[in-house]
């Protein structure tokens, strides 16, 4: 699948747009078809326009927003009078009417990007209204060297992926941590916790990935009758603990997403 023809440009270049960037370019994109537009002119890779204004007398054929979406309105009336052909949005929380509403693009897709899209094993969910199948080729053209990119058909179910498989990786990363200092506090050195921690974690994640069955099931498969895994695994498994605690860190995330998209529709 090759990438979108005409220029691109990134309004943005921090931690997501930025992985995002560089994985395409590691994919064969043309570093020449590339402007980025940033406040600070840095952040760009090398080889790729950097600039702290938009180009005069230019039009970009794809326009993707990679800020915060708390700058939204301060950023959005600077592009309104730009008409590009496909919009793209990482924006969480930002609803697609609220993107139409202050940029006049012929075609918007919002994206929403794990930060493991930067070594093309992340996940890109897609949403977009537009029927037409050049637009969602296009899309897919750029969220597939990221790694998976499922469609989402409703838009109201946009917070619930970006609290899952947006903000998920912090909260895997949490869990690497807790697992590691745990491992620290039976007296293991940091420095080899961390290493057996992060190494379970890879290793597990892997297998469940290839596995013929779920992940539920799985734990249950390596905890043997009286033994150690089990005892650990009536921990979290009491009163539902571990259930409990991830539906209210999801929730929580989900929450937010939704206020943002209801200070973007003001």
């Amino acid at each position: 699948m090759s990438f979108p023809t005409g220029p691109i440009w990134l309004i943005g270049c921090g931690n997501m747009a930025g992985a995002m960037l560089r994985r395409w370019l590691d994919a064969g994109l043309d570093p020449r078809q590339v402007t980025v537009i940033t406040r600070s002119g840095r952040g760009a890779p090398e080889g790729v326009r950097s600039l702290t204004a938009l180009p005069v007398d230019e039009t970009p054929t794809t326009l993707m927003l990679g800020f915060k979406p708390q700058q939204l309105d301060d950023i959005a009336p600077t592009l309104a009078h730009l008409r590009p052909a496909l919009l793209l949005s990482i924006l969480a929380g930002v609803e697609e009417q609220a993107l139409a509403s202050r940029i006049a693009a012929q075609a918007i897709v919002r994206m929403m990007p794990n930060l493991p899209v930067a070594i093309g094993q992340g996940v890109t969910a897609l949403y977009t209204r537009s029927t037409d199948p050049a637009v969602r080729a296009a899309a897919e053209a750029l969220a597939t060297p990221l790694g998976i990119a499922p469609w989402i058909e409703d838009e109201t179910r946009f917070d619930a992926v970006t609290a899952l498989a947006g903000c998920g990786p912090a909260f895997v990363f949490r869990f690497i941590d807790a697992l590691a200092q745990a491992g620290v506090g039976l007296g293991l050195s940091p420095e080899l916790a961390q290493r057996l921690a992060l190494a379970t974690v890879d290793g597990a994640g892997a297998m469940a990935m290839i596995a013929d069955a779920p992940p539920a099931v799985l734990a249950d498969r390596v905890a043997s009758p009286g033994g150690s895994t089990r005892e650990g695994l009536n921990i979290l498994d009491a009163g539902d603990a571990l259930s409990k605690l991830m539906a209210e860190t999801l929730a929580a995330s989900e929450r937010r997403n939704r206020e943002m998209a209801a200070a973007a529709r003001r």
